[in-house]
Order: C-alpha cells, then sequence, then structure tokens
C-alpha cells in the first residue's frame, strides 16, 4: 500500500511541476544553462501531465470519439521516435555545437546568462520552426517523412505524438545559422519547449481562444492545418506563435461551414506503424521513375507533393483532389483481439518507460536491451497486422514464437523490478491459454477437413458407381 502512495505522490509531483511547460510557461532564469550537458530532457519530464491530459480529452469526448486502433497507432509512432531520440543521445545536436565552438563562442555576440538571450533564442527558434515546418510540407522528399504525423484520420491530443523516427536528423539543419550567436544551451532548451508546445493544440475540445488567435498557435488554427480539405492545404505552419503565418502569407482561419476532413489527401489504409513511416517514400520513386527526363525524375523530390511537369512548383489548386467527408477506416475485429492488443501494447509501453533510466539508455550494447527493444518493435508490427485484420495466421505466428521466445529467454533471468515479473506471467498466459490452443485447433481443422475431404470424395465415388 506504501508502495501505492509514493507512486500516487509522485505522480502528482510530477504533474504539478511539469505541467506548465506544455504552454512554455517557465522561468527563464531557471531554463537558462551555461553548457549543454546541463539541460534537462523536458521531454521526459512532461509525458507524465501529458498522458493524463490525454485521458481527460477522451473522457470529454466520450466513447464516440475513442478508436482504440487509431490511439494505440498514434502511441505506437511515439514509442519509435522516442526510443530513437533516447539511444541518439542528442547526436542531432553536434553540428550545431561544433559550429558555435568553431565561431559562435569566440565571437560571444549574445551572453549565455542574460534574459534578452533567452527571449532572443525564443524568437529565433520558432522562427526556424516555421520554416522547418513549412518545408516539410513544400518539399517532396521531406515530406516523405512528415507525412506521417498527418496520417491519422482523427484529430486529438494523441495525434501530436505521431512523429518520423527521422523528424530532428532533417529539420536541424535549418537551425545552424543561429550557431554563430545563440549557444548550444539555449537553442536545446528552446527546441524541446517548442516541440512540447505543440502537443496540446491537438484537440477539438478547445474552441476559440479570443485575442491569443492573433499571436499564437492553438487548437483552433492547428485544426486548419490537419485538414486535407483543399483549403486547408500548405497553411498554418508556426510553432508556438502564428505571426509568421500571417507575415509570410500561410494563415488560414478555420471555416465552419465546412467541415474539417483530417488525414492525407489519398489516405492508406493501414495501421502498421512501420509502414506508415516508410510507404510514401516507395510511392515517391515510383513516381521519380514513371517521369521521363532525368531532369523531372530529380524535381520529384524537391518540388512539392502535388507537382508534376508543366505547373508550378507546388502545383495548381485546379488539379488537386478536392477531398470529400468520407468514411474513416476503422477495421472492426473481435473483442478478445482488442483486449488482448491493449494488454500488449500496454507490457511494452511501460518497458518503454525503462528506457528513460540508467543503465538502460546508456548501454544499447547489452544483449538484454537489444532484445527489449527488438520485442517492441515486433509487438508494434503484429498489432498492426491485428488491426487490419490481415489474415490471422501470420499475425499468430508472430506472436506465438515471440511469447516462446521471451519466455524461455526469461524463466532462467532474476526479475529485479514488477514490471519484468508481470510482463513474464502475461506472455507466458497468453502463449498457453490463447496461441498454442489456436495452432493446436488450426492444425486439428486442417487434418480434419483434410481427412473428412479424402472420405467424402470416396463415398461420392461409390455412389457415382
Amino acid at each position: 500500500m506504501s508502495v501505492i502512495f509514493s507512486f500516487l505522490a509522485e505522480t502528482v509531483e510530477s504533474f504539478l511541476r511539469h505541467i506548465g511547460k506544455l504552454w512554455y510557461l517557465v522561468n527563464p532564469k531557471e531554463t537558462t544553462f551555461e553548457f549543454p550537458q546541463e539541460v534537462p530532457d523536458y521531454q521526459q519530464q512532461i509525458w507524465v501531465p501529458f498522458f493524463l491530459l490525454l485521458i481527460l480529452e477522451q473522457i470529454i469526448l466520450g466513447k464516440k470519439r475513442f478508436r482504440l486502433n487509431d490511439q494505440i497507432t498514434s502511441l505506437s509512432h511515439w514509442m519509435l521516435h522516442e526510443t530513437i531520440r533516447i539511444f541518439s543521445r542528442g547526436a542531432e545536436y553536434y553540428a550545431y555545437i561544433a559550429i558555435y565552438e568553431r565561431f559562435g563562442r569566440g565571437w560571444n555576440l549574445l551572453i549565455w546568462d542574460s534574459p534578452w538571450t533567452w527571449y532572443i533564442s525564443f524568437i529565433a527558434v520558432d522562427f526556424c520552426y516555421y520554416w522547418a515546418h513549412r518545408s516539410n510540407h513544400e518539399v517532396n522528399f521531406l515530406w516523405a517523412y512528415h507525412q506521417v504525423h498527418h496520417s491519422s484520420e482523427e484529430f486529438n491530443l494523441a495525434v501530436g505524438l505521431r512523429q518520423s523516427i527521422l523528424q530532428h536528423w532533417c529539420n536541424f539543419v535549418v537551425y545552424l545559422p543561429f550557431a554563430l550567436f545563440i549557444s548550444p544551451s539555449h537553442f536545446m532548451v528552446h527546441n524541446q519547449l517548442n516541440l512540447i508546445y505543440q502537443l496540446w493544440i491537438h484537440t477539438t475540445v478547445i474552441g476559440n481562444l479570443g485575442p491569443l488567435e492573433l499571436i499564437f498557435n492553438t487548437p483552433k488554427h492547428h485544426r486548419v492545418h490537419h485538414g486535407c480539405n483543399l483549403y486547408c492545404l500548405d497553411k498554418n505552419y508556426g510553432g508556438v506563435l502564428i505571426i509568421w503565418d500571417r507575415l509570410f502569407g500561410t494563415f488560414q482561419e478555420e471555416e465552419r461551414k465546412e467541415e474539417i476532413i483530417y488525414g492525407l489527401v489519398i489516405n492508406t489504409e493501414s495501421f502498421n506503424s512501420l509502414y506508415l513511416q516508410v510507404f510514401y517514400l516507395k510511392d515517391l520513386i515510383k513516381k521519380s521513375i514513371s517521369m521521363v527526363t532525368w531532369t523531372d525524375k530529380l524535381a520529384v523530390f524537391w518540388k512539392g507533393p502535388s507537382w508534376f511537369p508543366g505547373v508550378p512548383r507546388l502545383g495548381l489548386d485546379e488539379f488537386k483532389i478536392k477531398v470529400k467527408p468520407r468514411i474513416v477506416y476503422d477495421p472492426q475485429i473481435p473483442e478478445w483481439q482488442k483486449l488482448y492488443i491493449t494488454v500488449q501494447f500496454l507490457t511494452i509501453f511501460l518497458n518503454h518507460f525503462h528506457l528513460y533510466k540508467s543503465p538502460y539508455n546508456e548501454n544499447l550494447n547489452d544483449p538484454w536491451i537489444r532484445y527489449v527493444l527488438a520485442n517492441n518493435l515486433v509487438v508494434l508490427i503484429s498489432i498492426g497486422l491485428l488491426f487490419d485484420k490481415r489474415t490471422s495466421i501470420y499475425p499468430g505466428i508472430i506472436e506465438l514464437a515471440r511469447c516462446v521466445i521471451y519466455v524461455y529467454f526469461t524463466h532462467k533471468m532474476d526479475l529485479d523490478n514488477l514490471i519484468d515479473y508481470l510482463t513474464y506471467y502475461v506472455y507466458a498466459f497468453h502463449l498457453f491459454l490463447i496461441w498454442i490452443p489456436y495452432f493446436v485447433y488450426q492444425i486439428y481443422a486442417f487434418v480434419y477437413t483434410l481427412v473428412y475431404g479424402r472420405v467424402r470424395v470416396v463415398e461420392d465415388r461409390k455412389e457415382e458407381d
């Protein structure tokens, strides 16, 4: 009982201490650091308050707006993205740090502990985010990874977690010029807080926020950005501030007369998170191959997604698909499969939080860590196959093999925490009470059909004779 109370106390304390970061409500003095290694992992700190808000949003929306397949797919993308971020250990910042050490530190244009530096960094990072985000939509090979974020046909807080595993690696180049005068520590602080702020604007629960709509990016503005209606395309790229869209001609108000349709213009029907990360790249290559000249083949990659020969770089509205209200992709699966998927996802979801702690996130060479990561990936693929109602034998084989391997390798280990202990017994339960009986039945049905079918053939021949 004391463990439970301790956990609840820590959760409440974490919620109250970090929830302000979701709205950029931080003290500049407390978020100013001289050296990059002093900068906390703010993204790790906000997950508890954010997930509690996510639950609150679903309570407000009710069951009618909850789709298990879409929610788990969004969380699956988050797990993939966070795993890469954790083990890259901020490697995407190395180029920024190198430029600052070579030029910026010597020039010392902005004093690291000056309040002015904090506010200038805030504006500079948000300005760069606008252009990075805009390029993600207007350059086809960048859209190939960013489309993941727009792949959901829902618009809720969980959608904010849908990110490409390459997100940071493709965007960091845009920020490099500021390394000449903004210290890496300031950049790392504001880069994190800028992305954190954007989580809460993925919701339909919040309406008009009055005068704040003039300056800040809000749920109302971001709903337009996620729409695939013709009037919504390539609009409202801002991160924290919406003023950049107003200045550079990409701002669009939400139109009440037209229902916003979420998702991609041509939506792909899948809940397989790994497939959703890469499928557009295949389409991009096919489009390039179909072009006649080498100039056009290369242009496919750097021009807009709607481009084709003879039109401007971003295409023309008259040739773009005018998306109408459509039935969302929502294949129905048995309740037992929903329960099974939920339990399996919760096991890897809880195991994922181990990765934030030492020594788990410091030793990728540890065979156990590699196995946990591989197991998480296989579970996400299997979940996608089950949600998509692929032939059940394939995810069944995957799950049988995965449970056998997990139970075999862990039954000899000393399980030193409650999560590992519960995971082991959950997998053992699923193995012996679901998958082994399932395949025994499948084999029996196959043999029975084979034998009974032959008997029927023999009987039919006798009748003919």
